[in-house]
């Protein structure tokens, strides 16, 4: 019998879409690009998606078992240049997806109510869940930002685009009173 909760669903939804939308920004970017940092103090794409990698990989290998902040883990190294190819590079984006969602995919009804540890701080499997959501989307929002400002073509907007709101609502089939309803 597969475990189905609600909240759990709507997160892994959101966590795909999510991963979803980088894939579309960084599809948008050459390799130059995805490697270019913006400005000083800034990262590049290729190293946000570094850091979300090995932090996915670390907080979801043996979820309820381990501590989500491995000993192999070398975080501060997430935040160098990537040295690899954008192959490489999304390998390691896929093997931490994959964990991801396989241990979401294994959460049992009576995992729910257990306590794991991230850097030895006790969480709730929803609250540890609902941190990766937080985690996901704030990188999000920074590989959203720093690939329009590198990208050398013009940008595909993957959401509604400035301007086109009058048009995306009309051909939703909403009307001015429609989005007022409770």
């Amino acid at each position: 019998m597969e475990f189905s909760d609600p909240w759990l669903a709507a997160a892994k939804k959101k966590l795909l879409a999510n991963k979803a939308m980088y894939e579309q920004a960084m599809a948008q970017l050459s390799d130059e690009e995805l490697r270019r940092r913006p400005g000083p103090g800034f990262n590049s794409v290729a190293t946000i998606v570094q850091h979300v990698a090995g932090n996915l990989v670390s907080r979801f290998t043996d979820f309820l078992a381990t501590d989500g902040e491995k000993p192999n883990r070398n975080r501060e190294g997430e935040f160098q240049d990537w040295p690899g190819s954008r192959e490489e590079l999304m390998q390691r984006w896929e093997l931490g997806w994959s964990i991801l969602i396989n241990a979401l995919d294994s959460l049992q009804a009576a995992d729910i109510n257990k306590t794991i540890y991230i850097r030895a701080q006790p969480h709730t499997v929803p609250e540890a869940v609902l941190r990766s959501v937080d985690h996901i989307g704030w990188h999000l929002g920074q590989i959203l930002y720093i690939s329009r400002m590198v990208c050398s073509k013009e940008w595909k907007y993957l959401t509604v685009a400035p301007g086109t709101s009058a048009d995306f609502n009309k051909a939703a089939g909403l009307s001015a009173d429609d989005r007022r309803k409770p």
